[in-house]
C-alpha cells in the first residue's frame, strides 16, 4: 500500500530523532513526527512523503509517555525556536547524551563504542537563560511586529514575551518595535528590500551592560528611535546599525557603524573581564558558558614550555584563559572586530605572549606553520559545519599533541573525528546543556596525539598523503 501526503496513520515511537522529532515505522517506512515522544501511540497525518522517509504531523497522543511535560510556552508549537519543550528537562539532558551516540554510530570514527560519553551538564533553571536576542522585523496590517520564523518558512511568529529569552533583551525588543512604528521607518520584505530587516540584543551578564545591532538593507535615520530607547534603558551602552543589502538568509552585511555609545560592553568569564564589540561572536548563555569553557581548561593538561593555537578564538574568551600558564597563544577570527577584542582584551589583562590575526582559520594556521611556528595544543571551536578540510588536513598532518574540540554540531563533530581519530585517543566527551529545550547541545572533547610506541601504525603524513585524506560533507 502506498502511503499518500494527508494519509492518517497511527505510530509507535521508537525513538527520538537528532531533531528532537519522534521516530516510528508504519508499514516498514520510517516516519518523523514532530511533538511525539519515545514509548508514546500516536496518530498523525503524513505531510511529506520522501524517498526513503516520511513526516507527519502530530494529531493526538492516545498513550503518553510518563516523560511528556506541559509546554509552558503559548507559541511552542508554532514558532519553531524550541523543539523539545514537551519533554521533561532531566530527560532533556538523557536526550542529549543519546543524540552524540547516534551521531557516533552513523560515522563510525575508530573505537567509537568505547567513547566515553560523559552526561550532559544541565542548567537548575532552564529558562530565560539567552542573553543574546536576534529578532526579525516584519509588517503586519500595518503594524511592526518583532518575532521568528515559524521552521521551515518565511512566515514570522511575533513574540513580545519568551520564556527562554532574558526578560531585560525582550523588554527593549518590544520598545524598538514600538518606535519603529512611532517614527515609521521602513521595515524589510522580500519584495520591497528596504529597510529594518533585523534587531540584535545583547546584554553582558557581568556588567548587565547593553548593546543593540540594527540590521537595515539600507541607511536609515534613527536619532529619534536611539534617543527614545536609551532614555527609557540606561542599561544600553551601544547602538549600531548593520548594512545587508542581500537577498539570501544572511543575517548580517559587512558594514557596521556605531551610531551612540561605546564600542563595546564588558562581560566576564572564569573571573577575567574582556570586550564583547557588536559583531564579536559569544556565547548566548552566560550560565553555562562558564561551565563550558571550565570544561575546555580541565580537558587541556599545558605548562608553561606549551604553545596554544586557539581556532575561532572570537574576542579571545577560551584562549586567554591560558595565557598565564603557557608561553604563547596565538588566535585567529574570520571578523576583524573580535580580532580587535582579542588584542585589547589581552592588552587589558597584561598579556604579551598572544598574537591575534583576522582570517579564516584553514588559511592562517598553515601559514604559521609553514613560518616556523610549532602549537603543542590547538583548540578548535568551529560553526557548525565542523572543520574546514584544509584546517583539518594540517591538524593531522602536524599533530599537536593535544586537542580539544568544542563543538555546536554533533552530527559534524562525529564526521570530523573519522579522521581525527586515526591519529588522537579520544579521551572523553561532555556534553553541555547551551540549550534548554531545544534539540541542539554543545560538547567538548578531550584529545591527544597517540603514542607510536603503543600502536603499530605509521603517523607521519606527507603533503602527497595529504592529497588521499577525504572527508565526507
Amino acid at each position: 500500500m502506498v502511503i499518500k501526503v494527508k494519509q492518517k496513520i497511527p505510530l509507535k515511537i521508537k525513538r527520538m530523532g537528532i531533531n528532537g522529532e519522534g521516530i516510528g515505522f508504519y508499514q516498514k517506512t520510517l516516519v518523523f513526527v514532530p511533538g511525539a515522544l519515545k514509548g508514546e501511540d500516536v496518530f498523525c497525518q503524513v505531510t511529506a512523503v520522501k524517498h526513503n522517509f516520511v513526516e507527519a504531523k502530530l494529531l493526538t497522543v492516545n498513550k503518553a509517555s510518563k516523560n511528556r511535560a506541559k509546554p509552558a510556552c503559548p507559541i511552542y508549537e508554532t514558532c519553531g525556536g524550541c523543539q523539545i519543550m514537551h519533554l521533561a528537562y532531566p530527560k532533556q539532558l538523557d536526550f542529549k547524551d543519546d543524540v552524540i551516540r547516534q551521531a557516533l554510530k552513523k560515522f563510525k570514527p575508530a573505537g567509537y563504542e568505547q567513547f566515553d560519553i560523559r552526561h550532559t551538564k544541565g542548567m537548575k533553571k532552564p529558562d530565560h537563560y539567552r542573553a543574546k536576542l536576534q529578532f526579525q522585523l516584519r509588517l503586519f496590517g500595518g503594524s511592526v511586529k518583532a518575532g521568528l520564523f515559524s521552521q521551515g518558512s518565511h512566515r514570522l511568529v511575533p513574540i513580545d514575551h519568551c520564556l527562554v529569552q532574558d526578560a531585560l533583551t525582550q523588554e527593549i525588543i518590544n520598545t524598538i518595535t514600538q518606535l519603529v512604528d512611532k517614527y515609521r521607518l521602513p521595515v524589510y520584505n522580500e519584495r520591497n528590500i528596504a529597510g529594518i530587516r533585523t534587531v540584535m540584543v545583547r546584554k553582558a551578564q557581568a556588567s548587565d551592560q547593553v548593546q543593540i545591532v540594527i540590521v537595515s538593507s539600507k541607511e536609515i535615520s534613527l536619532a529619534g528611535l536611539i534617543g527614545d530607547v536609551t532614555k527609557v534603558f540606561p542599561q544600553i551602552k551601544t547602538v549600531a546599525l548593520n548594512i545587508n543589502r542581500s537577498k539570501s538568509s544572511d543575517i548580517y552585511g559587512e558594514e557596521t557603524e556605531i551610531l551612540w555609545g561605546q564600542e563595546a560592553i564588558y562581560e566576564e568569564v572564569l573571573d577575567y573581564g574582556f570586550a564583547l564589540s557588536p559583531r564579536a561572536f559569544y556565547q548566548l548563555n552566560p550560565e553555562q558558558t562558564e561551565v563550558l569553557y571550565g570544561e575546555v581548561v580541565e580537558a587541556l593538561d599545558v605548562g608553561t614550555t606549551d604553545h596554544i593555537i586557539d581556532a575561532y578564538c572570537g574576542v579571545g574568551s577560551i584562549g586567554l584563559a591560558f595565557a598565564g600558564k603557557v608561553k604563547s597563544v596565538r588566535g585567529m577570527d574570520i571578523i576583524p572586530e573580535a580580532i580587535e577584542d582579542a588584542q585589547k582584551n589581552a592588552k587589558v589583562m597584561g598579556f604579551d605572549n598572544t598574537y591575534y590575526e583576522a582570517g579564516k582559520a584553514e588559511d592562517i594556521i598553515p601559514k604559521w606553520y609553514k613560518q616556523g611556528y610549532r602549537a603543542d595544543a590547538i583548540i578548535v571551536d568551529p560553526p557548525r559545519t565542523g572543520l574546514d578540510d584544509k584546517l583539518l588536513k594540517t591538524i593531522l598532518r602536524y599533530q599537536p599533541k593535544q586537542m580539544v574540540y568544542v563543538s555546536c554540531n554533533t552530527s559534524t563533530l562525529a564526521r570530523d573525528l573519522v579522521q581525527l581519530a586515526t591519529v588522537y585517543d579520544v579521551h572523553y566527551i561532555q556534553s553541555v546543556d547551551m540549550f534548554p529545550h531545544t534539540a541542539r547541545t554543545e560538547a567538548v572533547v578531550k584529545l591527544s596525539k597517540r603514542h607510536i610506541d603503543d600502536h603499530n601504525i605509521n603517523l607521519e603524513m606527507t603533503e602527497d598523503d595529504m592529497k588521499d585524506v577525504n572527508i565526507k560533507k
